[in-house]
């Protein structure tokens, strides 16, 4: 089966506030498997629904695992909610979501987030560092945010301008005899 694909900015899809899951079911399990082999391939340490099409508030995320060969320490949150946070932090984030930029994005620095497992057991994480940023990043496209959205107007201006012509010119290529 053919990977699902990861929507990149602007697809206004990206912007949807997810819905809560009410149940755990086949195809959810479904999803987050899905979900986990498209942030590994990419690679990415985490994943959420919204990202691969789907309104519904589902995370994945690995932020022990690495190309190198780390091994795998997946996780799976259900309806994710930070409930408690402290401290300030200043993280370079990228997203697989938004192709070709990174920037300095300042986040807690230590989370508390409730959320359930996909045996709908109730998780309490308590997060700091990177696992804390990519909790963070992730609950955001929840909420149809995107990293972009907590830059400078600038800096989200020029990224914007350098994406749009970057589509143009894919636009073009594509649109070239001959091309597939």
């Amino acid at each position: 089966m053919a990977l699902r694909e990861v929507l990149k900015f602007p697809d206004p899809r990206l912007r949807q506030v997810s819905e809560p899951v009410s149940e755990v079911t086949p195809e959810l399990r479904e999803l987050a498997r899905d979900m986990l082999e498209v942030m590994y391939d990419e690679p990415g340490i985490g994943l959420a629904a919204p990202q691969v099409g789907v309104p519904q508030r589902l995370v994945v995320m690995d932020t022990e695992w690495s190309e190198e060969g780390g091994r795998r320490n997946p996780r799976v949150l259900v309806n994710p909610q930070i409930v408690h946070r402290e401290g300030r932090i200043v993280w370079t984030e990228g997203c697989l979501s938004v192709p070709d930029f990174q920037a300095e994005v300042e986040r807690s620095e230590r989370v508390r987030v409730v959320a359930r497992d996909l045996d709908w057991k109730e998780l309490e994480i308590d997060a700091s560092g990177l696992e804390a940023v990519c909790l963070q990043h992730e609950i955001d496209h929840l909420d149809g945010i995107l990293f972009i959205d907590r830059i400078s107007r600038l800096k989200r201006s020029l990224y914007v301008k350098k994406r749009k012509k970057a589509l143009r010119l894919e636009e073009q290529e594509q649109a070239r005899p001959g091309s597939l």
